[in-house]
């Protein structure tokens, strides 16, 4: 579970809470945070994620490696929706292969770092839970951490995506691996006890003064995703847990090599529209 702060100082620190946050009000609180920390987020990872790289988490797990889109050469001709694409660093490096990438974000200023860093690919800015394409559009859907752990409703975004998605095609999404959720979000051993029960699916929220949510985070148990994703219409190919490797000594929120070495900190769901 991600805890992140405010970059506005134009007002008092949000409140940290665990409390209910419907779609409307995820997904309004999680556009604007983005919006106002894009330029923070950028700095601070851009190096980590490149330019034109396709990582899926902290870990550093590579596309290049994993290949869980498939091998680079069968990249060729695809049509690729990239949910959550910030940058689009993946969209770019799968345009290197040469794929179609579309990226898609629900945040504007984070598109423009897209386009700050320049190249040919298609920006979107739309929700992932209402996505402006046909049906059956694209060969291969993909999201590195991007709007599955942010939205109130999981499938409403897996049925969008099983929709613009052509039979014989893939979805394969990182998230927070959900048993940091029991963890404090911190990188050194004071992460290392469980804090909060693993079963308490109680977003976490940061609200204003008036208690209106900033940014919103959403808990869902291993079991969680898994009936979220077979009910959508997607077969569970595979599920990956990326080790921490030893070249990566740097730290991310609460990710760390300590507790990397020690528990997941990332789940990759590999998943097949048959």
């Amino acid at each position: 579970m991600q805890e992140p702060v405010s970059s506005d100082s134009t007002g008092p620190e949000p409140e940290a809470t665990r409390r209910d946050a419907d779609v409307a009000e995820s997904s309004r609180a999680n556009r604007g945070w983005w919006d106002r920390n894009a330029d923070e987020y950028q700095t601070e990872h851009g190096t980590f994620l490149g330019d034109d790289r396709f990582v899926w988490g902290p870990e550093g797990l590579d596309e290049v490696e994993a290949e869980l889109l498939g091998p680079p050469e069968d990249l060729k001709g695809r049509d690729v929706l990239e949910i959550g694409a910030g940058a689009a660093q993946c969209s770019r490096w799968l345009a290197a292969q040469g794929a179609r990438p579309v990226a898609l974000d629900i945040s504007h200023r984070q598109l423009q770092h897209a386009l700050r860093i320049g190249g040919t690919v298609p920006l979107v800015c739309a929700d992932a839970g209402a996505l402006p394409f046909a049906d059956a559009s694209f060969d291969l859907a993909c999201s590195a951490y991007g709007a599955l752990p942010f939205v109130a409703d999981p499938r409403l975004v897996l049925r969008e995506v099983h929709r613009v998605l052509r039979p014989g095609g893939r979805l394969v999404f990182s998230v927070t691996h959900p048993i940091r959720w029991a963890f404090p979000d911190e990188p050194g051993p004071e992460g290392l006890s469980v804090s909060a029960s693993y079963f308490d699916r109680t977003p976490y929220v940061e609200q204003d003064e008036e208690g209106r949510a900033v940014y919103v985070e959403h808990h869902r148990t291993l079991g969680d995703r898994v009936r979220d994703v077979v009910p959508s219409g997607f077969r569970l190919v595979d599920l990956v847990e990326p080790e921490w490797p030893s070249w990566n000594t740097s730290e991310w929120g609460g990710w760390s090599p300590l507790r990397g070495a020690l528990i997941p900190g990332t789940a990759i769901f590999v998943c097949a529209r048959d």
